[in-house]
């Protein structure tokens, strides 16, 4: 796509930018300090060599950006062949990678998820069998190349959804239900809407389980720093009642802006790793669906100033934003994005929102449009990402509520944001 400079001319020049505090948010940092040896313990606790020697297995990885998720792959598959199974990797994404199995393989790869790194073959394919029909004619499927193992292990953080709210969000129950599900299990689940997954997932992994030969899952928690809070291995049986657990623990450590309101936030870069919608709603408030219960603390503007390298390209969740630049909006793979939209069924997040020149331009248009506000009262955050929020960037706006807190204390500051020749965000 070919992108043109955009001229716009106000009254007034530049807005007054306020100065900046560098401040540090505070978070519970408990954390797993030896993840492999952690895991090793409970694949010979929960797992019988009986019912994985000699078999095939397949391992089901994600495209989400986890914690140490290449060591935990790595993990998993050495146990299971000093237990004289035969492993072997699919990709569990849905229609992520741009809905082919070359770029679900460049997405485990970019996680350094590769035959090489991992010893075992990666069998990536689109193909799917249907397994079951639910009772309101919903065709249930899987993975093919799933299917042709022995048995199959899901590896997947268990953390609060982008989209909705339920028992079962992002976790095992969705990877087995959507994600071993492809592109063409995924649009159909999707087709009833993100309102109807509180009753779809339960009902999906449950026949999954009772069709499908999962062996066990392993459940992967993260900190608010994004570090392995918590790893383990639950059998098949358990499945179903213990996420339910595990993700009241998630939601309850999930990194937040402890802020009370905001009128501009600044994000610089939002990808599928840093959420699947791009940017949390979780953390900004928006969900693409448009569903109640994400608390977070109001927002009048949103900036989003770049797309991650590991989402390569998939800028979904830049509609959710209100201004952006040219420069990343040239970063998008329209292909990636829109199948993933349209897959979803939510068309919003993949809308381009006022493109301007430079970052400079981008906060300027954000800070002139906010309401109720001046420049000594306007309240700006500047965060790297939603998934990179114990450091961050508030305005002297905050100064007082900055001594109200005890879960925020200054670094640095203040001082004015401090941008290229060019106009470009330092």
């Amino acid at each position: 796509m070919r992108l043109h400079p955009v001229s716009i001319r106000l009254e007034g020049g530049d807005y007054a930018l306020p100065k900046m505090f560098w401040v540090e948010q505070h978070f519970d940092r408990t954390k797993v300090d030896n993840v492999s040896q952690t895991l090793r313990s409970e694949i010979d606790l929960k797992v019988f060599p009986e019912t994985v020697r000699g078999k095939k297995i397949a391992v089901a990885v994600g495209s989400r950006g986890i914690d140490n998720l290449a060591l935990i792959t790595r993990t998993v598959l050495d146990r299971l062949k000093s237990l004289r199974a035969a492993p072997y990797i699919v990709p569990a994404m849905g229609s992520h990678g741009g809905a082919t199995a070359a770029g679900q393989r460049a997405v485990l790869a970019a996680y350094g998820i590769t035959e090489q790194s991992m010893g075992v073959p990666i069998c990536a394919s689109m193909d799917t069998l249907q397994i079951a029909e639910m009772q309101d004619v919903m065709p249930v499927f899987c993975d093919r190349m799933a299917l042709e193992a022995d048995g199959i292990v899901p590896i997947n953080r268990i953390k609060p959804h982008a989209d909705f709210k339920a028992d079962y969000e992002s976790g095992l129950v969705k990877m087995i239900a959507i994600g071993l599900a492809k592109h063409k299990g995924a649009t159909a689940v999707h087709n009833y809407g993100f309102d109807r997954f509180c009753d779809l997932l339960p009902k999906i992994g449950k026949v999954i389980l009772k069709n499908v030969p999962i062996l066990f899952g392993v459940a992967i928690l993260e900190n608010a720093y994004d570090e392995t809070m918590h790893i383990e291995v639950v059998p098949r049986d358990q499945i179903l009642n213990r996420e339910k657990e595990l993700l009241c623990r998630a939601k309850a450590n999930l990194a937040r802006l402890n802020l009370s309101s905001i009128d501009v936030l600044i994000i610089e870069k939002i990808g599928k790793e840093i959420s699947g919608e791009g940017m949390d709603p979780n953390v900004t408030g928006r969900p693409g669906s448009g569903l109640p219960g994400f608390d977070a603390p109001p927002v009048q503007k949103i900036v989003v100033l770049g797309i991650s390298g590991k989402s390569h390209g998939n800028g979904v969740g830049i509609g959710m934003a209100d201004i952006t630049t040219l420069r990343c909006v040239s970063q998008i793979d329209f292909s990636a994005m829109y199948v993933n939209a349209i897959t979803s069924t939510l068309l919003e997040p993949a809308k381009i929102p006022v493109t301007v020149n430079t970052d400079r331009e981008a906060i300027d248009i954000a800070l002139r449009t906010c309401t109720r506000v001046t420049p000594e009262t306007i309240r700006v955050v500047r965060i790297k990402s939603t998934l990179d929020l114990h450091q961050i960037q508030i305005s002297e706006s905050y100064r007082q509520e900055i001594c109200e807190r005890d879960n925020l204390s200054v670094v640095a500051g203040p001082q004015q944001l401090q941008f290229t020749e060019d106009g470009w965000l330092i």
